[in-house]
């Protein structure tokens, strides 16, 4: 691209020395041939600036896809057809596609078309697109070369088609985070037989009263629970921030699709394995999903789908909710997916671990979290997730 402007503003300056040159002649010699020389050269930038009007306000660009309804990386029909209706032939004619959130299987890639009246080129292909979200796909501009490529003129086109894309579902062959605590467990349960209520933990909105070490409180001076390391926990949560850390599109949308396509995985990991779970997720208030197997994970993928971001949501609003309804205490694990980590998250995330239950935390981000990443332990464990990686392997 940068050769072909480089090449076109060698032509302007050769056609600028040109008109100098016929000026020059007029001046010195006159004559029909000099005049003719100058109007020539004068006459071409002019026919080339009204070529590339007309081709502005005759050239016709058709496209559609096959439904505008997709799926994250799922190839879905397309074409798109270039048509000359005019008496005009259309030379250097090239499109340009939207490629930030999508892009066009098999596409040639600065082809230039050429259309002589009458002429029509239809291109048959597939569109995948690759975030989750609405967006605008497929061909998004259309540069127009004139005939002695002296101007180029691009312009968007009118009727652009904007997909709904929903978020693809990730099936995993293995789930780390599950497999280490089935061990987790069974040491507890051991630990548990052996030695009963061997330490205390800070009360959380939800503890029962019995449950409240009155000894350990008056020494403190602050409400202690006996902490039971063998307690029966058979619930499995999951957590999704749903804030906007972005008004960027390019920025927040690969990060939100990263979101809810771990969200997906967990919950179709889950699902097939008949281990039960709950979704919360904030929503103007928190919102919650239950998941029983298999049969309820449509649902749950709809929900997803669904899901709204906004910069007025808060991830600790919606886990204080939920700790205070006493959701959080009757899960052996909850899986936290965020977009960043916080000193006052890591601190809250610390008491729920405290408490005897196995706290994941997985950071969508490309920012390095080495710091957070020291304080990972086996109860609670963090997790950094590139925004483009595969998910297989790594949760």
């Amino acid at each position: 691209m940068k050769r072909e402007w480089n090449a076109m503003r060698k032509r302007r300056l050769g056609l600028l020395g040109l008109w100098i040159l016929s000026l020059t002649a007029i001046s010195f010699y006159g004559g029909a041939v000099s005049y003719g020389f100058f109007f020539g050269i004068t006459l071409l930038p002019v026919i080339s600036l009204v070529y590339l009007a007309l081709v502005y306000w005759r050239f016709k660009i058709y496209q559609k896809v096959e439904s505008r309804n997709m799926v994250c990386g799922q190839p879905m029909p397309y074409f798109f057809v270039l048509q000359n209706d005019d008496y005009c032939p259309f030379a250097s004619i090239s499109v340009r596609m939207f490629s930030s959130f999508s892009y066009v299987e098999k596409l040639p890639g600065d082809t230039e078309y050429e259309l002589l009246p009458g002429d029509k080129y239809t291109y048959e292909t597939m569109l995948v697109c690759k975030y989750r979200g609405e967006y605008e796909v497929g061909v998004k501009e259309i540069v127009v070369t004139d005939f002695f490529r002296l101007f180029r003129f691009t312009y968007r086109i009118p009727g652009t088609i904007k997909a709904i894309v929903l978020p693809k579902v990730t099936r995993l062959t293995a789930l780390n985070s599950i497999e280490s605590l089935a061990v987790l467990l069974q040491r507890d349960a051991v630990r548990a037989d052996t030695e009963p209520d061997v330490t205390v933990r800070d009360y959380i909105a939800g503890d029962a009263l019995k449950q409240i070490h009155w000894k350990a409180t008056a020494r403190e001076q602050k409400l202690k629970v006996r902490s039971r390391m063998g307690e029966e926990k058979q619930g499995i949560a999951l957590f999704c921030d749903t804030k906007r850390y972005s008004r960027h599109i390019e920025k927040y949308l690969p990060v939100e699709n990263k979101q809810l396509e771990i969200m997906l995985a967990l919950g179709i990991f889950l699902a097939e394995r008949n281990m039960a779970f709950t979704a919360f997720y904030g929503q103007n208030g928190m919102r919650k999903k239950r998941v029983d197997g298999i049969g309820d994970f449509d649902v749950f993928y709809e929900a997803m789908s669904k899901v709204i971001y906004s910069e007025d949501e808060s991830f600790i609003r919606t886990l204080t909710d939920a700790v205070e309804k006493g959701e959080i205490l009757e899960n052996r694990v909850i899986f936290c997916i965020l977009h960043e980590l916080t000193e006052e998250l890591m601190r809250m995330t610390a008491k729920i671990a405290d408490a005897g239950i196995l706290v994941i935390l997985y950071v969508v981000t490309e920012v390095n979290l080495e710091e957070y990443l020291r304080q990972s332990n086996e109860r609670r464990k963090i997790m950094a997730i590139p925004v483009e990686a595969e998910l297989e392997g790594r949760l």
